[in-house]
């Protein structure tokens, strides 16, 4: 999976440059980008913040993976659903703590195959890209929520 540039442009990622003028305009939040191809995620079970955490947790996911990519130099790397999901739990966990589980399933999201519901909705609204490989099943029983949550075997921090 990709980010589609424009989606990462509306997420606010700019390169740095000098002002050219006081006036720029403000660049689009992601709920903006969201917003603009919400027509293509609006009849999803899912609701708009599980979106913008997939596209978070996605963006985590890549730099990680690029930190360790940069060690074995193998640079532009393509992330498949396994290492997006594992990314995204990761992602979960940093940001929630052990309610990591609580708030993906107020989401809806109670297992891996539901990220590559998102995701491919996602890549449907642009917001995303995949390759000719990619298919929903590369999302299917990446692990189960119950062992990948659970406080007794999961480290947070």
């Amino acid at each position: 999976m990709f980010i589609d540039k424009r989606a990462q442009q509306s997420a606010g990622h700019y390169v740095e440059s000098s002002p050219v003028a006081d006036t720029a305009p403000t660049p689009p939040s992601l709920d903006d980008a969201l917003d603009v191809s919400a027509f293509a995620i609006e009849s999803s079970e899912f609701p708009i913040d599980a979106f913008a955490f997939v596209q978070e947790g996605l963006r985590h996911t890549v730099d990680r993976l690029e930190r360790s990519d940069e060690m074995l130099d193998t640079p532009n790397r393509h992330v498949s659903g396994r290492e997006l999901c594992i990314g995204l739990r990761d992602f979960a966990l940093g940001q929630y703590g052990l309610l990591a589980r609580t708030v993906l399933e107020q989401w809806g999201i109670e297992r891996t195959d539901d990220f590559g519901e998102i995701v491919f909705a996602m890549v449907d609204a642009g917001l995303m890209r995949a390759s000719e490989d990619d298919t929903s099943d590369d999302f299917s029983a990446v692990y189960r929520f119950d062992e990948a949550f659970d406080g007794d075997s999961v480290s947070v921090g």
